[in-house]
């Protein structure tokens, strides 16, 4: 018997895919599920979708009338809420169009956060043409290093588009061993921790490593957050001197990111994956 909180039924079935971002294979990266639609169907439905997913987000797009300033409107969902940015379902869904052959070359997207862009390289990848996030200095919230668990050496604001508190540890090995408290976390930011350091070992292929904890819109831990490199590049570009860097995630997935800063604008550019495809009946 339906029940009272039952989402309006869309036109069935939708094509949906599960595609893992920042990885050039199966089962690492961050996964998102991606539905191409005619047109947004009810706010309930798409929460109801990525409920049902289940993953850190999913995106839905469509496609918008030619001549205009983007080619296909985009949102986001995480299992809890709809966000303002997130750059890996933006890479999967790239990626859905180009290889399903719905676009080619740069395709515009109309999002929250303004007009993004993706582009296709002939090796498979693509770069994301996002907003450089604005970073101001700002004191250590009191609690962080408790509900962190390890003792920052400095903290950042990420501006309205992230709306992440960005933390510098001491080192990579103090990244990758974090037990935080995510619900202690969820004092701490309008979004998430980002939490990073310099590599140990630049020779293994990345320059800066990282961690993001989102539990205020329902995600413990993101396993690769492209939106969060576009303060990580400008962070890490300062303090290394360089504006191309690779970041690792090392998330238990892990994902690699390669950022190019320049000026307001961050380059970030990875491969996909589609490991999912199926029929939506709902």
């Amino acid at each position: 018997m339906p029940t009272s909180d039952t989402a309006p039924r869309s036109q069935a079935p939708h094509r949906i895919r599960v595609v893992d971002a920042f990885t050039d294979r199966p089962f690492a990266g961050n996964p998102a599920g991606v539905l191409l639609l005619d047109a947004f169907p009810d706010d309930t439905w798409l929460q109801h979708v990525a409920r049902e997913v289940n993953h850190a987000e999913t995106a839905f797009a469509h496609r918008l009338p030619a001549g205009g300033e983007a080619d296909w409107a985009l949102r986001w969902f995480t299992p809890a809420t709809e966000v303002d940015l997130c750059g890996h379902a933006t890479l999967a869904t790239a990626h859905v169009l180009h290889t399903t052959g719905a676009a080619s070359g740069t395709v515009r997207f109309a999002t929250r956060s303004g007009v993004l862009t993706a582009t296709a390289h002939e090796d498979g990848s693509l770069t994301l043409d996002f907003p450089t996030a604005p970073l101001t200095a700002t004191a250590l919230p009191d609690g962080i290093a408790e509900a962190l668990g390890a003792e920052p050496l400095a903290a950042y604001d990420t501006g309205r588009n992230v709306g992440d508190l960005l933390v510098e540890l001491a080192d990579e090995k103090a990244v990758r061993s974090l037990t935080p408290d995510h619900k202690a976390l969820v004092r701490h930011s309008e979004r998430g921790i980002i939490a990073t350091a310099v590599a140990e070992d630049p020779s293994k292929g990345y320059d800066f490593v990282s961690r993001g904890f989102f539990p205020r819109v329902g995600i413990d831990e993101d396993p690769v957050t492209g939106s969060a490199h576009t303060a990580l590049a400008p962070f890490w570009s300062e303090r290394l001197g360089r504006t191309e860097l690779t970041g690792l995630q090392a998330s238990a997935r892990t994902g690699l990111v390669r950022t190019r800063l320049r000026g307001e604008r961050t380059l970030l550019t990875g491969h996909a994956v589609t490991v999912i495809e199926g029929d939506l009946f709902a």
